[in-house]
């Protein structure tokens, strides 16, 4: 496979076309609230959607942000990483995830992290291919 295009999803018209991949992961959002929520989050806390286009349509995407934090210095923070359901297997979320871990360096990002599910194993396998750690247990829970 050649290198894909990597793009910035910055208009509302490109963050609505990385809705049917993104809704595979986060298929609690309706497209409107999708979008409404990726703007806000790029306003507010610097959130960056990154995407691979393939014949028109989104085949893989991400979304990132840069923070400061006491524990980990500047970190790179990987929200999102998707790849549709029908691209998968192709190389496209190497593909990203390769670009997105040379972003973190061009920003001059300490560490790189991100949360996964504990049942998305061929993720997983994509993600130690890349020497990340499994480094610590995340706890949450809804507020009442």
């Amino acid at each position: 496979m050649s290198q894909p295009t990597i793009r910035i999803a910055e208009s509302e018209e490109a963050i609505r076309a990385c809705y049917p991949g993104f809704s595979e992961l986060r298929p609690h959002l309706a497209e409107d609230d999708f979008v409404e929520r990726v703007q806000r989050q790029r306003r507010e806390h610097g959130y960056t959607m990154a995407y691979i286009e393939e014949d028109g349509a989104v085949v893989a995407g991400a979304g990132y942000r840069v923070a400061e934090y006491l524990a980990w210095g500047r970190t790179f923070y990987l929200d999102d990483l998707i790849t549709a359901t029908s691209a998968r297997g192709r190389g496209y979320g190497g593909a990203l995830l390769d670009w997105l871990l040379e972003r973190a360096r061009e920003l001059d990002c300490d560490q790189f992290h991100l949360d996964s599910g504990t049942h998305r194993y061929a993720a997983h396998r994509l993600y130690m291919g890349r020497k990340l750690n499994i480094s610590s247990y995340h706890f949450s829970r809804d507020i009442e």
